[in-house]
């Protein structure tokens, strides 16, 4: 990933020129409670254009600096610190292994970061995501401007640099790919995992540690808090309680993806608590997968972004007059968005190092064109709590989606995580192998 990490600064560089810095700090440490920490997570920009991951670092990009384009301020070697927490890079390692061009004690930064902007009339960097460094930085340009006088020169211009970062991220490369798809068989690991083990009397939080356990068996994190939430729960859509015990006859609908290296998959799967689906379930449930194939067929480079949530939306609507749940003509529900009391989010959003990862879903006003390298989930849903007035009460307290991750291609589409079963069949034969 070395070459990967250097092409990605290089075409970061070309868009900022030879007279702007980009300026990217890590994601700092947050306190869980007392002295205990979170898992360390580093920002995904930071990430994107290093792959260094320890906190208190910043990267500094200058095009055609003589001394080294590419600037590194990171802790340094602490032998004491390091026996207690783990190893550091330190200024040589930040060289020798992350290609850094020149790299300075994070302690140093007041002293020489002002400098380096007084070299540059443009700065890139992205305010509102990192609080205390914007007050840092917002310093270091007030330190320069009060010398002005005495001749220092001071930046003109700041340009947010998530505008020019998120293009590039938007478009996966081959190897970002490839980190995609081991998240993503991690994934389908632990959701076939999850439907073999699961039983009536079960609670959610025990098939969520099936879930976890293939996906630590595999080296990675979890992407996100999973969503394990059986019968009524799966109407709450970001329902992450996850401790109810598992009834007979209910459904699960279970969205939880892997990460690796940064890279997120992000599957929903609902299932039979008890391997069989009942004749109303199977009623909504092959009316949200048709919606789900439909949407994935209009993920073709050249369609727009809201393609295959409108595919989504026409198979819904139709099979929900044929159900007797909307009332009225298909094109008039979908005018008046009488569907979206039972299907009230999108059918996607971009996935990458982010979950709902970063890139523009409009250009001027206009939906953006699907182009190859670009990835998105496609994950429809029917969510019909109890008491639902007008609607059969054989669907009651049912909750269906079904998401998978799909890679915009040249000639179509690629579903990452097509692997995982979702055909009713294929899924009660698989509950069934495991009796």
């Amino acid at each position: 990933m070395d070459k990967e990490f250097a092409k990605r600064r290089k075409n970061l560089m070309r868009m900022i020129g030879h007279d702007g810095i980009a300026i990217l700090p890590a994601a700092s440490v947050k306190i869980r409670n007392r002295d205990v920490e979170f898992d360390y997570r580093q920002d995904s920009d930071f990430m994107y254009v290093t792959g260094f991951q320890e906190p208190e670092a910043v990267a500094v990009l200058m095009p055609g600096r003589a001394h080294g384009q590419y600037i590194l301020f990171c802790r340094e070697r602490d032998l004491e610190m390091e026996t207690w927490n783990g190893l550091r890079a330190g200024q040589e390692g930040a060289m020798n292994d992350f290609g850094a061009d020149d790299a300075f004690p994070i302690g140093d930064i007041d002293e020489i970061l002002p400098g380096l902007l007084e070299q540059r009339e443009r700065v890139f960097y992205t305010m509102g995501v990192h609080a205390d460094f914007d007050h840092r930085l917002l310093g270091w340009v007030n330190q320069i401007r009060e010398k002005s006088r005495g001749g220092t020169h001071t930046p003109h211009e700041f340009i947010s640099l998530d505008h020019l970062l998120h293009e590039l991220r938007l478009f996966k490369t081959g190897a970002e790919i490839k980190h995609m798809k081991r998240a993503a068989k991690a994934a389908i690991a632990g959701h076939q995992r999850a439907m073999r083990a699961c039983q009536p009397g079960m609670y959610e939080y025990q098939i969520e540690a099936e879930l976890l356990y293939e996906f630590k068996k595999a080296g990675c994190e979890t992407a996100y808090p999973s969503i394990v939430g059986g019968g009524a729960n799966g109407c709450i859509l970001h329902y992450t309680d996850n401790n109810q015990v598992l009834q007979d006859k209910d459904l699960l609908l279970i969205d939880a993806g892997a990460e690796y290296c940064g890279y997120a998959s992000d599957i929903t799967r609902t299932f039979p608590v008890n391997g069989e689906f009942t004749e109303p379930q199977l009623e909504l449930y092959e009316l949200v997968l048709d919606a789900q194939l439909a949407a994935i067929n209009a993920v073709q480079p050249g369609n727009h972004w809201n393609d295959p949530h409108d595919a989504a939306v026409k198979v819904l609507t139709r099979g929900m007059v044929k159900l007797g749940i909307l009332k009225g003509r298909p094109a008039k529900l979908i005018k008046d968005g009488a569907y979206r009391k039972y299907y009230m989010h999108r059918t996607g959003h971009w996935l990458g190092l982010d979950v709902h990862d970063v890139g523009d879903y409009k250009i001027e006003d206009q939906w953006r064109l699907f182009e190859p390298g670009m990835v998105l989930t496609v994950e429809p849903g029917i969510y019909i709590p109890s008491k639902s007035r007008g609607v059969p009460k054989r669907y009651w307290n049912t909750g269906i989606r079904i998401e998978d991750d799909v890679r915009v291609t040249r000639n179509g589409n690629e579903v990452i995580t097509g692997a995982l079963v979702k055909e009713p069949q294929d899924i009660e034969a698989l509950m069934a192998s495991a009796q």
